[in-house]
């Protein structure tokens, strides 16, 4: 993998939330990549990147906005249009597959999960983002107001299913047969959230998290894991 260089890709405003590329996920990726899948791929700007990172890989994007099949079809060597539900039966199989902030917004995210397995190469890691409901700022008015409102986009994004902490993150990828080897906290970047984290000591980390990326790799189904370190303050 070449190094990542914040001039190679640059966001696409015209698609705003859509032309985000998710370059945090860096520290994550493995040594190679020759087939890499990305479902809720948007407009495609992470699998360009990627292809930077790994020049000679096949990308393959899925996604549900027939919107973004344009940009889509610059960005990725192969686009599957559609729900990942309806498209499942065509993937192949792949070396990595990227699924960032989608598990949260579907009924049966373990089922997909499971999918997945039988889609990766044994050799291979999945990489999974997924917003946490623990952040001080859904826990706080919770205890406090008793206030629980969704909004249009963030951690109670109106779209959400599913919520999950580090812990049932974890919990999730493991009952699908992945052990997560690596995960990040995202979020801990403002100067509010750097100063509570250094007078709280690092004790309310994971509170002060709003996303965490992991990376893992497949074992057998049903595996609990109990030996899981993250990396702190990105």
């Amino acid at each position: 993998m070449r190094p990542t260089n914040a001039t190679d890709v640059v966001d696409d405003n015209r698609f705003g939330y859509y032309g985000f590329v998710r370059k945090e996920i860096a520290p994550l990726l493995p040594s190679k990549a020759e087939r890499i899948l990305e479902i809720g791929a948007a407009s495609g700007g992470t699998l360009k990147w990627l292809k930077q990172q790994f020049p000679g890989a096949v990308t393959t994007a899925v996604e549900r906005n027939e919107d973004l099949r344009v940009a889509l079809d610059k960005n990725a060597d192969k686009t599957l249009i559609g729900p990942i539900e309806d498209v499942v039966a065509e993937l192949e199989t792949y070396d990595l597959i990227l699924l960032l902030d989608v598990l949260e917004h579907l009924d049966e995210p373990d089922k997909l999960l499971r999918q997945l397995h039988e889609k990766l190469d044994n050799d291979g890691i999945i990489i999974v983002s997924i917003p946490n409901v623990a952040h001080l700022s859904v826990s706080l008015p919770l205890l406090f107001l008793r206030k629980f409102e969704y909004q249009d986009a963030g951690i109670l994004d109106r779209t959400h299913k599913r919520f999950f902490t580090d812990t049932s993150a974890v919990a999730l990828l493991n009952g699908a047969g992945f052990r997560v080897s690596k995960g990040i906290m995202l979020g801990i970047r403002g100067r509010k959230a750097k100063f509570i984290d250094l007078i709280s000591f690092g004790l309310i980390k994971h509170h002060l998290t709003k996303q965490y990326a992991m990376c893992a790799e497949k074992v057998s189904t049903d595996f609990k894991q109990t030996d899981m370190r993250w990396m702190g303050n990105v």
